[in-house]
């Protein structure tokens, strides 16, 4: 049997663990529609996340919004992502049964997210505290840059205590290839998520995970050598 190649797989949240994508799409449209502004298509949506959801609503809202009411429809969001959030988000096909294996073999986990941090705090509860042993799930909060600055990966790795060569970074649009090379880690790039292989190529996208399952045997081969 190969050795392993890391001791820990730092993952992304949204479009690598958890397809998201309609709840955001319902609560950032019903915070439109609450001030009378036209809503946004799923594929709208699909191209605005990854930077934290204040960004997201920036996006979102018709060119020249004034702050306050972008303000305004930001708070109405998260008052109603905050009861609608689970309605239809679920783990990918294949995630629960990764987590698992990982967990048997002795790999150490961790989360980073732009997500508000108590939306992390309420996804790790919900869908990932029987893999994580440790609570290392890391979302967007006071002291702490959002992605793709390395400060969440940073934190992950201290909590873990795994040095950043022993670690791997897994996720799937082009803020989590940058967090990985801000990071100076390896990356995994997932094809299941909110961006195409196309545009995951142009953001420097090196190796490619088509299925949760393949994943595991990258942890131990030498396919990662050069990717940074």
């Amino acid at each position: 049997m190969k050795q392993k190649k890391y001791d820990a797989v730092i993952f992304d949240l949204d479009g690598t663990l958890l397809n998201t994508l309609e709840d955001l799409r319902e609560s950032v449209n019903y915070g439109l529609a609450h001030y009378g502004l036209p809503k946004r298509s799923l594929e709208e949506i699909r191209h605005f996340v990854g930077n934290g959801v204040q960004r997201l609503i920036e996006l979102a809202v018709p060119e020249g919004t004034d702050r306050q009411l972008q303000d305004e429809i930001f708070k109405t969001f998260k008052e109603h992502y905050k009861i609608h959030c689970n309605d239809k988000t679920r783990l990918y096909p294949g995630i629960p049964e990764l987590l698992s294996e990982l967990k048997e073999r002795g790999f150490m986990m961790a989360i980073v997210s732009n997500k508000l941090q108590e939306g992390v705090d309420a996804l790790w509860e919900q869908y990932f505290k029987a893999y994580l042993e440790i609570n290392a799930a890391i979302g967007a909060r006071d002291g702490i840059r959002k992605k793709p600055a390395p400060d969440t990966v940073m934190e992950a790795l201290r909590i873990l205590d795994v040095p950043r060569e022993r670690a791997v970074y897994v996720g799937d649009s082009e803020v989590d290839i940058a967090t990985a090379q801000n990071s100076r880690m390896d990356c995994l790039t997932v094809t299941w998520g909110f961006r195409t292989r196309q545009e995951q190529e142009q953001a420097g996208a090196v190796t490619f995970v088509e299925r949760p399952e393949d994943m595991i045997s990258l942890l131990y081969s030498d396919l990662q050598e050069g990717v940074k």
